[in-house]
């Protein structure tokens, strides 16, 4: 292998190794050769190491922990052993497709910035249906907080960033690690806090680059984390939003978390959040009430609904020798959620073929 490499994919894993062969395939499949791939085991798993030793590829590395400290600790290990000027983030359960880091890298090195970080659109496929996310791209001058958070519409989110989409340079990921401990919103707190970093600035490829894999039986960490935990951490990251984001997370992600306790006092509790530290506007009145006032499961059938839907046909998984599927055309009347993205982020159109780029002064 060529040293140094072009770039250095992170992949955080532990206790699935039938996946993260995966991830490691598509990884080695990349147009780009000139990579290593370091993969972080989360803790001791003979199974995976041995799994990995059998892939033959000069170019992966495991790097084994002592113990378990969580996918954000991981993805800081790997950060701190990558050799390239570019680092890439993989999730184990998820794909690229081959193009990823050549799309990626010229968007990277085209960019006046500094510290360009690079995300994509993603191929969001459940058992139940696939489409594209997020639905558009920033506007022109867009705080990059609110367009994370503020709804268009009243049963889907607009914009989105996954960890397997993003490409950095090392240093960056290096001076602003992720958050150890978050179990949620890992990615959104690193974007935010990314971006104030001197020179960042986020770009988001228009075409789908990433495979993102929601396996509605397997358990998730989206699922089981506590509406506290989550509004804590709201609470404590509150520079990081603009008002009007602010009450739009609050009355949304954090809401549809807290719902099930149907309890008036934490309803009271999360409005009177809102109204104190944000600026809702109707739509986020809106959305909290249908949250709190339906039933999760009357919620999902209006919005597939409303959304039309469209249930995935069946497709060939991406081979393993990285001749990925092509992106699937969204259609105009939207898609529907994962159950681990927010409340209903679908697909658009895509617009014209041109990168989003933000500038990192403004969250």
């Amino acid at each position: 292998m060529p040293y140094p490499p072009e770039v250095s994919v992170v992949i955080p894993t532990r206790f699935r190794p039938e996946l993260v062969l995966r991830a490691v395939r598509g990884a080695l499949a990349q147009t780009v050769r000139n990579i290593e791939v370091i993969v972080v085991i989360d803790g001791p798993d003979a199974g995976t190491a041995a799994a990995l030793d059998a892939v033959g590829d000069p170019r992966v590395r495991a790097v084994p922990l002592p113990a378990s400290g969580g996918a954000p600790n991981a993805r800081n290990v790997g950060a701190r052993h990558a050799r390239a000027r570019w680092t890439a983030l993989l999730d184990d359960d998820d794909e690229w497709l081959p193009d990823k880091l050549a799309v990626q890298l010229r968007m990277a090195t085209e960019c006046a910035a500094g510290m360009p970080i690079v995300a994509s659109r993603l191929i969001n496929r459940t058992p139940r249906a696939e489409f594209v996310i997020p639905r558009r791209l920033p506007d022109p001058g867009e705080p990059l907080s609110e367009y994370f958070t503020v709804r268009r519409g009243l049963f889907h989110g607009d914009g989105f960033i996954q960890t397997s989409t993003i490409l950095a340079p090392t240093e960056l990921l290096r001076a602003v690690p992720f958050t150890v401990g978050l179990r949620r919103q890992q990615e959104l707190d690193w974007a935010l806090r990314a971006v104030r970093h001197p020179g960042a600035q986020l770009l988001i490829a228009p075409d789908p680059l990433v495979v993102w894999h929601q396996d509605e039986d397997r358990p998730r960490i989206s699922h089981e984390t506590p509406w506290q935990e989550q509004l804590a951490w709201l609470r404590a990251s509150r520079e990081l939003f603009t008002p009007r984001a602010y009450a739009a997370f609050l009355m949304s992600v954090v809401s549809s978390m807290a719902a099930h306790t149907r309890s008036r006092a934490v309803f009271a509790e999360l409005l009177a959040e809102a109204r104190r530290h944000g600026r809702p506007a109707m739509i986020d009145y809106l959305t909290f009430l249908q949250i709190w006032l339906l039933p999760p499961h009357l919620r999902h059938t209006v919005r597939d609904l409303v959304l039309g839907r469209r249930l995935r046909r069946a497709r060939p998984a991406v081979p393993a020798d990285g001749a990925g599927p092509s992106a699937p055309q969204p259609p105009s009347d939207g898609g529907g959620p994962a159950p681990a993205a927010r409340d209903a982020d679908v697909p658009a159109q895509q617009p014209a073929q041109q990168p989003a780029r933000l500038p990192g002064a403004r969250s």
